[in-house]
């Protein structure tokens, strides 16, 4: 177990983030006289991070993936037939049906591919704002979703599957302050009572119930041993 250490300053705010995107247009790579047609997407790319960020929290590989997803373009619905105009007789219909064909609106143009140079400059540029850090992330992830209450090894798959290193989700499940023991048996206790079941068939509905919170099977045994002392 770690032990506790002081908050550290450069694990972002989001709230401050949030009012950051809201309030001040100005954060930007580039200045505005350096900007060219690659300074502004890339400038706007920054916007769509810094919004991602202020929503949640993120790791490297989730939000490269995200920022290469071209946004897509809005089109405006077209209204819907009046009532008044759908009772006419198909011969007073006629005119209004070919104006209805010329007015309708073009097809949805074809999102613009984001170069992966353009997010690689935002992702430097959210790591020396101190904006993105797995080791961080993967710690803060850990702690969220242990009290969901879901065990480690459901925890580490997720991790992997947002792209977090191996490594950094071993150091961070070392380091975590989180007793899997203790937190298999609160929720085997949530969910089927103080007394847990002493039968093997109402056992293996706890052991089923728990491996598929993400509990290791030594977990599991640990609460039955204790109960039985």
């Amino acid at each position: 177990m770690s032990t506790e250490k002081a908050p550290n300053q450069n694990v972002i705010d989001l709230k401050r983030l949030l009012e950051e995107v809201e309030q001040n247009n100005e954060s930007t790579l580039f200045a505005p006289q350096e900007k060219d047609a690659n300074a502004a997407k890339i400038n706007t790319l920054i916007s769509r991070a810094m919004r991602l960020l202020s929503q949640r929290d993120h790791g490297e590989a989730e939000l490269r993936r995200k920022l290469l997803i071209p946004p897509v373009p809005f089109v405006k619905p077209q209204n819907k037939q009046s009532r008044w105009s759908s009772r006419k007789r198909p011969d007073e219909n006629a005119f209004d049906e070919d104006n209805a064909v010329k007015a309708r609106p073009e097809p949805r143009p074809v999102p613009e591919e984001i170069p992966e140079e353009h997010v690689q400059a935002v992702i430097d540029y959210c790591y020396q704002h101190h904006w993105l850090d797995d080791a961080k992330f993967a710690s803060r992830y850990i702690s969220g979703r242990s009290n969901k209450g879901y065990g480690a090894q459901r925890i580490r798959s997720e991790l992997l599957q947002k792209g977090v290193d191996k490594e950094i989700i071993s150091t961070a499940l070392e380091e975590t302050e989180v007793d899997w023991c203790v937190l298999a048996r609160d929720i085997a206790v949530r969910k089927f009572g103080e007394n847990l079941p002493k039968d093997w068939k109402e056992k293996s509905k706890v052991l089923r119930y728990l491996l598929y919170r993400g509990f290791f099977q030594e977990e599991i045994q640990s609460i039955y041993r204790d109960f039985d002392d």
